[in-house]
């Protein structure tokens, strides 16, 4: 008679036959890792032969039968992990003195772990991960003699039982992702000899994180991530010979308050199997010791990002040969990037951001030649983007914004063709862009704004199809927007701006740009395109028969041109000696404007208000209570030759008195502000007139806005 069915890892598929039943020998039946669906049978249930019951990783559904009695006085293991059932754990499982495994991991049980659990008195393994079981876990389930309880990723509350860590057998506990709390017992290490994996993380858990773990000797992870703890690591971690991971972030841990230095790492340093400590999200406030040049060379990770770790960077760090990742981003490190992480072989990823490091990027970061993330943004960093990091073939995402880097943009960078992050913005880098940007075909978000790039946007750009975020703001480039962009191979573009450049010409139509708002093309007075962009519309110039003239007109223009000429600056000498002696009367008399006044006419200094911001300030436009439009000019304080600037302008504007000069209406004048209030000229400035194709001046107008600028300048000079 069969005894033995084994049928795992095969394409079956539909429901489990209930003849199967008909074998009434059978021991061990395993139908595992297949496609089988539809419910149980019942009359697997009913089969007092059977010793084990593997049916995991299918598609069966249903609920396990709750109305009738289990015939299983031999079963020993049952497997049903990885499938869709639901309901409840029938009662009658937990009777079976004789299991010695029970794996329903990763189905959609709901309920809760009865006492009855404790009947299990051969029970070795329970596997419940992965469920929907609620309520506290029974102390009953603490006096078996588990080897392995994995119940993470439940919603069970309450306590921890302690009598869980008095179990002698027991090799791993994972509880993490549910709703314990409560403390850890003081003693939880002297009893659990055989310890190797403990997983707590994402619980309620608080208290401190008792030095007698140290005891279980055998750990190899401990994970009490994301809860509450407080206090100190304790420096007995190093007893822990064979700890290889230690995951301890976000929780309220602290420095000791005795010494500056975190003293646990000296502690760590015996742990010479250590592959990954992350320490991430605490309280620390202190910084870290040179020791950490002894910590385990086979240490991969260390993250230690949002801690509060101040001081400089130790050198010593170099000496971690295994490393492949560097998490320090988001605390208050001080000094230069240590040149010697260029030893770092293995180095993957470097994230420094957001802290206060100084001081030149080091050309030894390009010695890692498996780098693919290095994340250097807010910080202080000066002097130029290396030219090696463009032979790091490796790298993916490169983030160097937000500091105050100068020169242009290394030629190199454009060959690294996996790149699919680049963020430069907010530095003093200089230069134009190269055609050479189109070989980042596979970027997906380039931020180059806040610079000093000037030339056009190159055509190529359209080249990296797979871009979804393209910035170009605040910056003095020139030139049209490529049609190129608006192509429809662009389909994933779905924030672009070039906010406040010197472009012209007509806003592509086509393609994401269709999506695009008014925002995106601000402060560019060039631009034209459709009226929802709040730009100028287009002018359509007639080229149709025009040839013959283009060798008629400019003989004809230079006569008149000429006779223009001698007529204006006849009219122009008797006009400049009236000039001399008039003083235009201005329609703005001085008046005293107050900051709040000048905040509520400006919008409190909304960006919509802005039209510029170039030199030493921002100037924006606003209109005060009495309903007069005026231009205000706020120096930015940050500079040290605002107040100087201020000072001059003011002494300057005080004293002239000219109808082709900007007349001064007012300023406002505190130790935390300073502004001009200015008169308002509503037709825009003379760059927009003379250089945009969007306006245009006769021959002799042009020639007028050239002498009144000529006797403005002669007063300026000669009074």
């Amino acid at each position: 008679m069969l005894k033995n069915l084994y049928l795992g890892n095969n394409n079956l598929e539909g429901e489990i036959p209930v003849e199967i039943g008909n074998l009434k020998l059978l021991e061990h039946l395993n139908i595992a890792s297949s496609s089988l669906t539809r419910p149980i049978p019942n009359v697997i249930f009913n089969m007092s032969s059977l010793k084990l019951i593997n049916l995991q990783e299918n598609n069966l559904t249903g609920t396990l039968p709750m109305d009738i009695y289990f015939d299983h006085p031999l079963l020993e293991e049952l497997y049903l992990a990885k499938n869709q059932l639901t309901g409840q754990i029938p009662s009658h499982l937990w009777d079976y003195r004789g299991l010695q495994i029970i794996s329903l991991t990763e189905n959609k049980f709901t309920g809760s772990i009865p006492k009855k659990v404790g009947n299990l008195i051969l029970l070795k393994a329970l596997y419940l991960s992965n469920n929907n079981l609620t309520g506290t876990l029974p102390g009953e389930i603490g006096k078996l003699n588990l080897e392995r309880l994995l119940l993470n990723q439940n919603s069970l509350t309450g306590l921890i039982p302690f009598e869980i860590f008095n179990t002698l057998m027991i090799i791993e506990i994972s509880m993490a992702w549910n709703h314990f709390s409560g403390h850890l017992p003081l003693s939880m290490g002297f009893c659990t000899p055989n310890l190797e994996k403990i997983y707590l993380g994402n619980n309620d858990l608080s208290g401190l994180i008792p030095s007698s773990i140290s005891n279980a000797s055998k750990l190899i992870v401990i994970a009490l991530f994301s809860n509450s703890f407080t206090g100190f690591i304790p420096n007995t971690l190093g007893n822990l010979r064979d700890l290889r991971r230690l995951f301890i972030g976000e929780n309220n841990l602290t420095g000791e308050v005795s010494t500056p230095e975190l003293r646990f790492f000296n502690s760590l340093t015996n742990c010479k199997n250590l592959e990954l400590l992350s320490i991430s999200l605490n309280q620390f406030n202190g910084i870290l010791p040179a020791s950490i040049a002894n910590l385990s060379t086979s240490l991969l990770v260390f993250e230690a990002f949002g801690s509060k770790i101040k001081g400089e960077f130790p050198i010593g760090i170099g000496s971690l040969s295994s490393l492949s990742s560097v998490v320090l981003d988001s605390n208050e490190l001080t000094g230069s990037i240590p040149f010697t992480l260029g030893r770092l072989k293995n180095l993957e990823r470097v994230y420094l951001e957001h802290n206060d490091l100084h001081g030149s990027i080091p050309n030894d970061l390009c010695r890692l030649k498996r780098m693919g993330d290095l994340y250097l943004s807010h910080n202080k960093l000066d002097g130029i983007i290396p030219s090696c990091l463009g032979e790091l073939g490796s790298m993916r995402r490169l983030f160097l914004d937000s500091n105050n880097l100068t020169s242009i943009i290394p030629s190199t960078l454009w060959n690294l063709e996996d790149l699919l992050y680049l963020n430069f913005s907010t530095n003093s880098l200089t230069g134009s862009l190269p055609s050479d940007i189109g070989n980042l075909k596979v970027i997906t978000q380039m931020d180059l704004s806040w610079n000093q790039f000037s030339g056009e946007i190159p055509s190529t750009i359209g080249s990296g199809r797979m871009l979804t975020f393209l910035s170009f703001a605040h910056n003095e480039l020139q030139g049209s927007i490529p049609q190129s962009l608006g192509d429809l191979e662009l389909r994933y573009l779905q924030y672009f701006n070039v906010f406040f450049n010197r472009l012209e010409g007509e806003i592509p139509i086509g393609g994401c740009f269709a999506n695009f708002t008014a925002q995106s093309f601000m402060q560019n007075d060039g631009l034209c395109g459709v009226p929802r962009l709040q730009v100028q519309p287009c002018k359509r110039s007639r080229s149709r028969n025009l040839s013959p003239l283009k060798y008629i007109l400019p003989p004809i223009v230079a006569t008149i041109l000429l006779i223009a000429l001698i007529i204006v600056f006849i009219r122009g000498r008797k006009r400049g000696v009236e000039l001399k002696t008039q003083l235009s009367s201005s329609p703005h008399a001085w008046r005293r404007v107050s900051y709040i006044e000048l905040l509520q006419a400006t919008n409190g200094f909304n960006e919509s208000n802005l039209l510029g911001a170039r030199g030493v300030g921002s100037v924006y436009k606003g209109m005060l209570s009495d309903e007069v439009i005026v231009v205000v000019k706020v120096f930015n304080l940050q500079l040290e030759e605002a107040f100087k600037s201020f000072d001059v302008e003011c002494e300057v504007l005080r004293n002239i008195r000219h109808r082709n000069l900007t007349k001064i209406v007012s300023s406002c004048s505190n130790p935390d502000f300073l502004a001009l209030v200015l008169e308002y000229m509503p037709n825009g400035s003379l760059e927009k007139w003379l250089y945009s194709h969007n306006y245009c001046l006769t021959i002799l107008e042009r020639l007028n806005r050239m002498l009144d600028v000529a006797f403005a300048l002669e007063y300026l000079h000669h009074g």
